[in-house]
């Protein structure tokens, strides 16, 4: 099958490679009907890996249609359609049953596309372990645009959001507008916030937020701006989707005293000089951690279904897979718009 694998830094190639095989009787093989690409797919492609391998597929949203499943599957039937949720968990701990797959008790947990280990979703079809509980049927009322946006990226955007403690009538500052970054100023408007603050270099993207309601900030003025608004006091949430040290320290200088920083971009450096005094004196909360997509699933996607949530609309680009390096060069680049890059089999 053709497959999109990494070989080293800005060198992901469309590439042949052996075809999935069921390993264990809980497997299912899906065949990719689309699959996008991840903000944290980038540092993979800029060569700050998660695994030393080179030749594995990448990516982990996708959605699709069972082709094959092992005898021990008991949920899932070749032809239906399913969304896989970018990390998987054995499925059958409290932790996976809970939704909690990060923490699987018996050690399975695991993100497609970070090494051989478990192959990636951008390719013509991929393995999916324990079925069952790592592919859902695709719910009435969801399009597949919809579906594959809840892989991964409108969850970890929710997840940052609920995280923030974001709510009614409260403000919130959102820094790094990607996808993710865009999907969680929609949803701190779901959740009730009274202002958001969207912070982003990229005028473009900063246009977007303004369209969904928001005070659009470059990061320059976004300090002295946010303390004029509100009198010096600053925002009760604030989340962070970048990852770098630079947007993690502003973050904690644009919260107010008792609030609450949410980490979500993928962090870049090894050592931040967390300033531990500071946040003790001012009391704050600071969250981190990788979002578990299926505990989000519940009160998302209720939300997506009824319209209130609309990731489909940062979708920018619709590309083939044998076009997927020229995807990830323009992804990379921020150029034409580009947001989420979706990539068909």
């Amino acid at each position: 099958m053709k497959a999109l694998r990494y070989f080293g830094a800005r060198d992901i190639r469309y590439d042949t490679m052996d075809d999935p095989v069921l390993l264990d009787e809980g497997d299912a093989i899906v065949r990719m009907d689309a699959c996008s690409i991840c903000g944290s797919d980038l540092h993979i492609y800029h060569g700050h890996g998660f695994s030393e391998d080179v030749g594995f597929c990448v990516g982990h949203e996708a959605v699709g249609e069972v082709v094959e499943v092992g005898r021990g599957v008991r949920q899932l039937r070749a032809g239906d359609r399913v969304m896989m949720p970018a990390a998987v968990g054995c499925g059958a701990c409290r932790s996976c049953l809970s939704g909690d797959v990060i923490h699987c008790a018996n050690g399975q947990s695991g993100c497609y596309g970070l090494s051989a280990k478990l192959q990636g979703v951008q390719a013509e079809a991929f393995r999916v372990p324990a079925a069952d509980m790592n592919a859902w049927k695709i719910p009435d009322g969801l399009s597949s645009d919809q579906a594959l946006m809840l892989t991964d990226a409108m969850a970890t955007a929710w997840f940052g959001a609920r995280q923030a403690d974001v709510r009614p009538g409260g403000g919130v500052a959102v820094i790094g507008l990607g996808p993710i970054g865009l999907m969680a100023v929609e949803s701190a408007f779901v959740m009730g916030a009274g202002v958001v603050y969207a912070i982003d270099p990229v005028a473009g993207r900063r246009e977007m937020a303004a369209a969904a309601g928001a005070i659009a900030l470059h990061p320059d003025v976004a300090l002295d701006t946010i303390r004029e608004d509100t009198r010096g006091r600053k925002l009760e949430s604030v989340v962070e989707a970048v990852g770098g040290d630079a947007t993690v320290d502003l973050a904690l200088r644009l919260v107010a005293p008792r609030g609450t920083v949410s980490v979500i971009g993928v962090q870049q450096s090894r050592r931040y000089a967390f300033p531990l005094e500071r946040a003790f004196a001012a009391g704050l909360t600071f969250r981190t951690g990788t979002c578990s997509v299926p505990e989000e699933w519940p009160a998302l996607i209720p939300l997506v279904q009824a319209g209130r949530l609309r990731p489909e609309r940062y979708i920018s680009h619709r590309l083939p897979l044998s076009a997927g390096e020229d995807a990830y060069r323009l992804f990379d680049s921020r150029a034409e718009g580009a947001l989420k890059m979706v990539l068909t089999g």
